[in-house]
């Protein structure tokens, strides 16, 4: 049996996408970072979410990106103003559904993510999926 634990990202910055995903998600360093790498975990009680883990490689992001993160939020304009307030930026996107309940963004560097209008996925005072 295998399960996916983490999601590495590629990064030229480790410091400064640490920074951001730390205050975008509210995640810890599992151990002290290196120059080219991090891994960093949900904080206590933040339930089962996977970790992500943030990997120096020396070359530049390849447009457009073959993997994303999607990111649910319970109010999603809200999350949109908080996570440009931390150094995400609006992709220029023409790919849009009519009825789109995302918005596509990009980390600090570059890296790709969809915030998801999911307020249904949160229950009052956690973040635990209603079943």
């Amino acid at each position: 049996m295998i399960e996916i634990a983490t999601t590495v990202l590629t990064v030229e910055d480790v410091d400064r996408a640490g920074d951001f995903w730390r205050a975008a998600l509210g995640y810890v360093n599992r151990r002290a970072p290196t120059d080219d790498w991090v891994i960093l975990d949900p904080a206590a009680g933040k339930g089962a979410a996977p970790s992500i883990a943030l990997s120096r490689t020396g070359y530049p992001q390849h447009y457009p990106p073959r993997l994303h993160l999607d990111i649910y939020a319970d109010d999603q304009a809200a999350e949109i103003e908080r996570l440009r307030g931390l150094g995400a930026r609006d992709v220029a996107w023409d790919g849009y559904p009519p009825d789109a309940d995302f918005v596509v963004m990009e980390d600090t560097e570059g890296n790709r993510f969809c915030v998801v209008d999911a307020p249904d996925w949160f229950e009052p005072g956690g973040r635990e999926r209603r079943t």
